[in-house]
């Protein structure tokens, strides 16, 4: 018989593909359709400003509102998308959030008026507050038991779908961007078809109706707002679910400092390495490095993990990691910058790569314990719905993050204090790691049992 450390070591040493054949069809269905979303998206999106800017001679404020709208529309979204999918079902808000997504990238391709445009950006947006929470709903809730290993799988594909999504809307783009509008609609289209052929119909917990009124449900506790109930008190009971917005106000960090691989990092390279084609090599490396880490890595991370952390502990581990990894950034600021030559490429790439990798590790260690703890602590019910609020208040956190993130690189420019952003960098991600540790200890990441009242004795 063999031991249970080489029964683990085994489950370890599984390749991602059999990680993924021993899971159900439908999970297995929705891995494809995540990777396959984002290779759609992807090989789009990063051409569209281009696109709007370029082709059609729109002004930057323009630019701008297009894609404002697009993600106001899929962040503002979230919470009503999932509701929705709590109530009609997964699968329709899954196939209506594909279908609308076909329908606004054809538009964005086609039509070259603002008032159209803005239509299209928007139904582009609220096309992912549909399928977003339901996908992770339904992945939930199929996995069962192994929700975290069934998440990692997930980033997995996320990742893939993201890297290799740009190299080929760079190809179509090559031809016309109408072409790549086209060819993401049409996968948006075969997705459509796919999820309506192939993807089995899928509720909630189907018994929550049905549970016994003896079974307490206190306002403030998971699954307080039934889906019996109307909408508004099933949100009334969410928002009392005080331990969800604690832990969703402590996550709020992690999308703040992963966002920088878009945005900081990005700047920095070019400040130092110029806009010619050694920063845009430096850019697309930081990419690559973040999303082959994912793939490669995240099976792995995640397995030991489990074997040696709480999920509170590896949540505040993982935001932690993302907190120090801009300290290859702020040590360089010690250093004086290289006049030219491969000591300045240098200085420009290697800093922001080291801290791209470590966000990667990072995001690998915290999210599917961060999807998990987000059924746990809703007491799996209309976990959709907990996803969408969930995806709305970090949502608005990117925004303030990233607002805040700019104004701090642009004072430390203007003052000559080049630490700056990365200190308070550091210093959120090392505050959110504390604070999650905080709820951890406190028993405040793990859903209380209902109480059950013991009948009066006759």
């Amino acid at each position: 018989m063999k031991s249970m450390k080489s029964v683990k070591a085994s489950r370890t040493s599984r390749t991602t593909l059999a990680q993924y054949r021993s899971y159900d069809r439908s999970v297995q269905l929705l891995l494809a359709n995540q990777f396959t979303i984002n290779l759609g998206f992807y090989m789009l999106m990063p051409y569209l400003a281009q696109h709007l800017s370029g082709t059609l001679g729109l002004a930057g404020w323009l630019v701008g509102l297009v894609l404002g709208v697009r993600n106001f529309s899929q962040q503002g979204m979230f919470l009503v998308g999932g509701t929705l999918a709590d109530r009609l079902g997964y699968k329709p808000l899954i196939v209506a959030g594909c279908v609308l997504r076909t329908v606004g990238f054809a538009t964005l391709g086609l039509v070259d008026s603002v008032p159209a445009l803005l239509v299209a950006s928007a139904a582009t947006g609220f096309a992912g507050a549909l399928f977003n929470p339901a996908v992770r709903a339904y992945l939930a809730a199929d996995a069962g038991e192994r929700r975290v290993e069934a998440f990692a799988l997930f980033n997995v594909f996320y990742q893939a779908g993201i890297l290799l999504g740009p190299l080929v809307g760079m190809l179509l783009t090559g031809v016309d961007f109408r072409v790549t509008c086209l060819a993401s609609a049409a996968v948006f289209a075969l997705l459509s078809v796919v999820q309506i052929r192939a993807l089995p119909a899928r509720r909630g917990n189907d018994t929550v109706d049905r549970v016994p009124a003896a079974v307490d449900r206190a306002p403030g506790r998971p699954g307080s707002g039934r889906p019996g109930a109307g909408v508004l008190a099933q949100w009334r009971g969410i928002v009392r679910n005080r331990a969800f917005l604690l832990f969703s106000s402590a996550m709020i960090g992690s999308y703040v400092l992963t966002f920088q691989v878009y945005l900081a990092l990005p700047l920095e390279v070019r400040r130092v390495g110029g806009d010619g084609e050694f920063g845009t090599v430096a850019v697309a490396l930081l990419f690559a490095v973040s999303g082959l880490a994912t793939i490669l890595g995240q099976t792995r991370v995640t397995a030991w993990c489990k074997e040696r952390m709480a999920p509170g502990q590896a949540l505040a581990c993982g935001l932690l990691c993302m907190g120090t990894a801009f300290v290859p950034l702020l040590a360089a600021t010690a250093v004086p910058e290289p006049g030219g030559g491969a000591g300045r490429w240098l200085y420009a790439a290697v800093p922001p790569t080291l801290a791209a990798l470590l966000l990667a590790l990072g995001t690998m260690i915290a999210y599917p314990f961060e999807m998990d703890t987000i059924v746990r602590l809703s007491g799996d019910r209309l976990v959709a719905t907990h996803y969408g609020l969930y995806n709305t208040i970090c949502g608005v956190g990117i925004t303030v993050g990233n607002l805040l993130t700019g104004a701090a690189l642009d004072a430390a420019q203007e003052a000559g204090m080049p630490a700056l952003p990365w200190l308070a960098l550091l210093l959120l991600g090392l505050g959110c790691s504390a604070s999650l540790y905080g709820l951890h200890r406190a028993g405040r990441l793990s859903a209380p049992a209902p109480k059950v009242q013991q009948p009066a004795v006759v």
